[in-house]
C-alpha cells in the first residue's frame, strides 16, 4: 500500500538500467487515461495516484491465517493517496483520500457492458469496483481538479515482499496498539516489523476511535519510516540489494504504461538526497463525518470544501502544503488530541483579560474551549491549575502539557469538561499533538515528525 513512493527513492542510487533491467517487464500494465477528455490543466511537478488493493488471493494460506486475512478477496481499494513530487524533485507531498469520501462519478462507459452510465453519487472506493483504474482516476480528478500523471496500484503481496527485503521497518508507539481484526498487538516502545506484521500495522482500524483516520495516519507514519529505512540501510548504494528491493516492490504492482524504468531512474537521480524531512503528509479535511447521501448505502464523509481546495491548489501550484511548519515550535506529543478535549478557563488572578488570553491560546492550539472564561473564586492563584475528573486523566495530562508549569488536581465528579484556573505564572500555551490525532493536527506533518525520535 505504501511501497510505491519508495520505488523512486530506491532508484536514487543512480545506478541505472543495468540494475533495473528486466524489472520493468514484470509490471502489469493498465491504461487509466484512455479516451479521457476535459481533464484538469497540468501543473508543475508529477502527480501519482497510489491505490492500495486487496490482493489476498495471492497470499499463501499460512500468511492469510497468521495475519488474519480471512474472507473472500474483494475487487476494492482500501487506500488511496495522491503523491506529488515537486518539479525540483526536492519534496514529496502525500495526500490521503479517505475511502468513504462522498464522491460523484463523471459519466463513463461501463467496462463490462460497454454502455454509457450517467454520473452518480458513490463512496470514493466504489469508483474502482465499478469502473476500475480509469473511473478511479477520472473521479479523483473531478473531485480535486488535480491532473494525475501516473497511476500505481499496490497489493498485499508487494507490500510484504518489499518490507521483508529491506530487512523490516522500525516504528514506535507511546501506547499499546491492539486490533482484534488484524491481530496487531504492540506494546509501547520501538518495534522492527517484518512484512506481515507491517501489513497488520497499516491495516488496523480498531486501535482506537479514530478508525480510518487513525489508519491513514499510521500508513503515513509507516511510509516515512520506510523512506528512512531505504535511505539509511545502504540499499541505495548496493546494486544487488537495490535490484532485490525494486523487484519486490514492483513484482506485483499495476501501473500506467508511461511509468517504467526510465521514469523511475530519472526521478530517482533527481531525488538522490531525499530524506524523511523532504516529505510531508496530510489527509483531506472532513467537514461532516456521518453524511448520508441518496443512493449511497450507509454513511459517507463530506470534505471541507475550503480546506480541501487549499490543499489541491498547493499541489497544482507545486507549493508545500504547510510552508510554515518548519518555523513553528515543535509540538509536544500527548496521549489525547486537543480537538477531543473540552476546557473551561477561569482567571485566578486580578490581571484583567488573563482568562481571555488563556482561552484564546488553548483554542488556537486546538482545544475545544467554551470561549466564555470566568473569574475564579480565588483571585490569588500563583500556579496555574488543571482540575479534572480522574476518569479523564489522559486528557488532563494532555492539557497540562500545553500549560508548562501547571499543576494537576483530581476532582471526582467534575465530568468530561476540564477546568483551567490561570495563575500568575502563566507565560503562554505550548503546541501539543496527539500520537494518533483523530483527524490530524492541522493536517500536515513532515516525514521527520512522524518518525518516532
Amino acid at each position: 500500500m505504501v511501497t510505491a513512493l519508495s520505488v523512486t527513492v530506491l532508484a536514487a542510487a543512480g545506478i541505472g538500467h543495468s540494475v533495473l533491467t528486466g524489472i520493468d517487464d514484470g509490471i502489469a500494465r493498465v491504461d487509466p487515461f484512455r479516451d479521457m477528455k476535459n481533464r484538469p490543466n497540468a501543473g508543475h511537478g508529477t502527480n501519482i495516484l497510489l491505490v492500495g488493493t486487496d490482493g489476498r488471493d495471492r497470499i499463501t494460506p499460512e500468511q492469510r491465517r497468521r495475519y488474519r486475512l480471512g474472507g473472500e478477496p474483494c475487487h476494492c481499494t482500501d487506500t488511496m493517496m495522491i503523491v506529488h513530487i515537486s518539479e525540483d524533485r526536492g519534496r514529496a507531498s502525500v495526500v490521503s483520500l479517505p475511502r468513504d469520501s462522498y464522491a460523484v462519478t463523471p459519466e463513463y462507459t461501463d467496462p463490462d457492458t460497454g454502455r454509457k452510465r450517467a454520473g452518480h453519487p458513490v463512496r470514493l472506493n466504489a469508483a474502482y469496483a465499478e469502473g476500475g483504474p480509469q473511473l478511479t482516476v477520472r473521479t479523483v480528478e473531478k473531485m480535486t481538479d488535480v491532473k494525475i500523471d501516473h497511476y500505481l496500484e499496490v497489493d498485499f503481496t508487494s507490500f510484504i515482499r518489499t518490507v521483508d527485503v529491506l530487512g523490516g521497518v522500525q516504528i514506535c508507539t507511546s501506547r499499546p496498539l491492539k486490533d482484534a481484526n488484524t491481530g496487531l498487538a504492540l506494546g509501547p516502545g520501538r518495534h522492527r516489523l517484518d512484512g506481515g506484521r507491517a501489513l497488520q500495522y497499516v491495516r488496523a482500524r480498531q486501535v482506537d476511535a479514530a478508525s480510518d483516520f487513525g489508519r491513514m495516519q499510521r500508513q503515513q507514519r509507516f511510509l516515512a519510516a520506510l523512506i528512512e529505512r531505504a535511505a539509511s540501510s545502504g540499499v541505495l548504494l548496493n546494486p544487488v540489494k537495490l535490484r532485490s528491493v525494486a523487484g519486490a516492490a514492483l513484482g506485483s504492482v499495476r501501473a500506467d504504461r508511461g511509468f517504467g524504468t526510465a521514469e523511475m531512474i530519472a526521478l530517482g537521480r533527481a531525488m538522490r538526497n531525499f530524506s524523511p524531512s523532504s516529505s510531508e503528509f496530510t489527509t483531506v479535511p472532513i467537514a461532516k463525518m456521518n453524511h448520508r447521501a441518496p443512493g449511497v448505502p450507509g454513511e459517507t464523509l463530506r470534505w471541507n470544501a475550503l480546506k480541501a481546495r487549499q490543499i489541491f491548489t498547493a499541489l497544482r501550484q507545486d507549493r508545500p502544503l504547510a510552508p510554515h511548519v518548519a518555523k513553528r515550535p515543535k509540538a509536544k506529543r500527548v496521549p489525547v488530541a486537543p480537538e477531543q478535549i473540552r476546557v473551561q478557563v477561569e482567571n485566578g488572578t486580578v490581571t484583567p483579560g488573563l482568562g481571555r488570553r488563556v482561552d484564546a491560546g488553548l483554542a488556537a492550539t486546538g482545544f475545544v474551549t467554551t470561549r466564555s472564561p470566568v473569574n475564579a473564586r480565588d483571585r490569588s492563584v500563583r500556579r496555574t491549575v488543571v482540575l479534572h475528573d480522574p476518569r479523564w486523566d489522559r486528557s488532563a495530562r494532555s492539557l497540562a502539557a500545553a500549560l508548562p508549569g501547571s499543576e494537576l488536581r483530581a476532582r471526582p465528579g467534575l465530568g468530561p469538561t476540564l477546568r483551567v484556573v490561570a495563575g500568575a505564572d502563566f507565560k503562554g500555551v505550548r503546541r501539543v499533538k496527539a500520537e494518533d490525532p483523530y483527524q490530524g493536527e492541522e493536517g500536515v506533518v513532515t516525514g521527520d515528525e512522524v518518525v518516532c525520535e
